[in-house]
This record gives structure tokens, sequence and C-alpha cells, in this order.
């Protein structure tokens, strides 16, 4: 509650082999023992993620990982994981022993990161050895750094190229992004139903409030139930944001031309892509009978008796898509062919997800030719307030643009 969720912090993997020295690297890096260290292969098991404030580049993850060439039943789940975190890390540090000659994996690993697109640094461990002619020649035009994990030399240095990202990521924009001015007032209504955490507002309302009062806007929270007999006592208010599941209640107690959205569908934009979300709605229109969905959720939580995801949701959508449909539960994709199994899959906001994860996962779900929605998505679509609740965002509008483009195109 006093720190950036991880959701909102710059995430940095350590990748390399066994006992490359990852785990003393992330303690050198962090500053504390906070990854267990040993000479045993394989003693990091799931990844393991610890906070950090890394100067300008502000809040950050530190991933340790598993050794890309564990072995075993166990050791390849260790490693699929492990990969899992590389593809949606926002940064990458290569961790390779100096003193060894390269392996045939290490190789592979190095080729495959060496060419994507996101900032790599490459940190030469065990440097108080003899470096292996191999590793030099390997590590040659890398810009490797030399660390010596046991005395701490070298990691000043790998600290200070980490602050340096700030200069090659961009961070994610905060929730009211392009839709505000300066001296706006905007009208937030949010339930305190039962799923409402004791003592406190839910991340996404907490993030649109801040980046409400970053923006310099006027920002005045009500429940639902108070809606009616605020609104006509206040200025007009520029934008009215509220709880997905509230659509119906707040939409009927304000004008039709009042702007109004949700703050899954803000999140859906900050953290994924629009367009895709409002194609999912559209093809979701003609999903055929006897299908499956994927209730898709981010975080654990205490699930109510009226839990969105696993009541309301599947309840609204067996009343309003005709057929009948099966609902699977998850936190995670499953695997490509059983992923492609299914019709639809409906996503949480995704508040506890970095916008590279999501994005990665938003890829996943496309190559398996399957529609997605988010949950703010689809509660528009089923209040009938699909283009209202999206029709303010700058994303839609240059959807619009495109689509109109196309159009005159083809006429002519």
């Amino acid at each position: 509650m006093i720190t950036a969720p991880r959701s909102e912090r710059v995430a940095i993997a350590l990748v390399g082999l066994c006992n490359a020295g990852k785990s003393s690297l992330a303690n050198r890096i962090l500053g504390r023992e906070a990854s267990i260290v040993s000479e045993v292969p394989g003693t990091t098991t799931d990844p393991v993620s610890r906070p950090i404030e890394l100067g300008r580049l502000g809040p950050a993850v530190i991933w340790d990982t598993a050794g890309l060439d564990d072995s075993g039943s166990l050791g390849e789940l260790r490693v699929k994981r492990t990969k899992e975190i590389v593809e949606s890390a926002d940064a990458l540090v290569f961790v390779t022993r100096v003193d060894r000659p390269p392996e045939a994996a290490e190789e592979r690993a190095f080729k495959e990161l060496k060419a994507g697109s996101r900032p790599l640094i490459v940190a030469a461990t065990f440097s108080d050895s003899p470096p292996d002619p191999l590793k030099a020649a390997f590590l040659r035009g890398a810009g490797a750094l030399a660390v010596d994990n046991a005395s701490g030399r070298g990691a000043k240095e790998l600290r200070e190229r980490l602050i340096g990202l700030a200069d090659l990521l961009e961070p994610e924009f905060g929730p009211l992004e392009g839709l505000v001015r300066e001296g706006d007032l905007v009208l937030l209504v949010t339930p305190m139903d039962l799923g409402a955490p004791k003592g406190r507002l839910i991340l996404p309302q907490v993030e649109s409030i801040r980046d409400l009062l970053d923006k310099d806007c006027a920002v005045i929270t009500v429940k639902e139930r108070e809606l009616g007999a605020w609104y006509g006592r206040l200025p007009r208010p520029n934008l009215v944001v509220t709880d997905s599941q509230a659509f119906s209640k707040v939409a009927a107690d304000i004008p039709e031309d009042q702007a109004l959205t949700s703050f899954s569908i803000l999140f859906a934009r900050k953290k994924g892509d629009i367009g895709v979300y409002l194609d999912g709605a559209r093809r979701m229109e003609s999903l055929g009978p006897g299908g499956r969905v994927l209730m898709l959720e981010a975080c654990s939580h205490h699930r109510q008796a009226d839990d969105l995801g696993t009541v309301k949701i599947p309840r609204l959508f067996r009343q309003l898509v005709p057929g009948v449909f099966e609902f699977d539960y998850a936190r995670e994709l499953p695997d490509p062919e059983s992923l492609a199994r299914y019709a639809l899959v409906v996503t949480c906001g995704s508040c506890m997800r970095t916008r590279r994860e999501v994005m990665v996962l938003l890829g996943r779900i496309e190559a398996a030719g399957v529609a997605v929605v988010n949950y703010g998505i689809f509660l528009a679509w089923a209040n009938g307030l699909l283009p209202r609740a999206v029709e303010m965002l700058p994303e839609y509008r240059l959807l619009m643009q495109a689509r109109l483009l196309a159009q005159a195109e083809a006429s002519h």
C-alpha cells in the first residue's frame, strides 16, 4: 500500500545458465540477500522477483530466473517459466561466467536475446578468475561489464547501466492520458460492494485519482447510489468514470451526451490494445453455439457470491449470446493447442500486469485465432454503451478514421 505495485515497475530479468551467478548478482543489485546462493545447480527453481528503486529509472523489479540449461522434468518446467518471464520483461541482463567456455544453450539464448528489440546488458561474472579465451571471443563486441560477485566489483557500474535504461524505455502512460486537460472536472463512481477491499480503494481507482491530480484536474468521487443526487448539484463534469459493474445505473442517472467510460476500459488502453478488444466484441456477436469461453484473471482474490468473473459475466453472456457455452477459469493462458479450442477469451482489467505482459498475452491469443475482450468492453457492450464508452478515446478515433479511409479507398 505504500510502494509502487509490480504492474507499474520496470521488469528487469537476469537470464543465463545454471551457476552463472544470477542469484549473487541479484543480491548485489538489490543490496541485500534476497536470493539463495549455492554452488548446487538448479538452486533457483521458480523465478524470484524483488522490488527496487533505481534513480531516474524509478520503480523496478528484478527477476532472478532459473538456469536455461536446467534439466529433468522439473527443469523443463523451470526453463519454460524462465522463458515466460524473459518474454514479458522490459529489459534483460544476460549473465555469463567469464571463466568458462560458452555452451550450446548459452550461445542459442544469447543469439535470440541480441535479435530482440529490448535493451540487453551483458554481465560477465566471476571476473576475479582468468577469462576463458573462447568466452572472451564469444563476448567480443557485446559491451560486457565485468562483475565479481564475491567482492562486489562492477556491481555499482551495473546499477548505473540499469538506471541508464531510463533513456531507452518508454514508461506506461497514465489511465487518463489524452482524455483530460488541466482544470477539468472528473467524476468518479466507485461502488462500495462486498468486493471492495476494506479501508482502501482498488488499484485502478487509486491510479486514476493520482493521474488526475498529476494532471491538475479536480476529482470528485461518489458511490453509485449517490450519483443521481450529486450530479445535478455539480458543474457538468468533463468526464464520468465508473466501475464497469455500475454501467447501467450510472448511464441512467446522467444525460446521454455526458462523456462516460469505466476504469476497466481505461486500463484496457493503458495495458493492452483497445482495438483488439473492440474487434473481439464485434466477433463475439457472431459466435456459434456450443463454444468454450476462457475467463482470464491476472490476480488471486477472495471471490464473493456474486463474483464478476465467475458469476456475473458468465450469467450476462448466457443471457445475451445465443447458444450454450461452457466457461473455464484460469490465471494463465493454456498452451497454444488448448487455447485454440476456445471461441473467446474474456480478460480482467489487468491492473496487476505490465503493459508488455498484456501485449504478449494478446499476441498469443491472436496467434491462436481466438477473439478477446476485457471485462470493461464486455460490460459496455452488454449494457448497450458501445461506442459511447470508448468514443472519447484517441485510439478509438484513430480506428474510426482508418475505417473510413479504408471504405473510401474501397469505393474507388
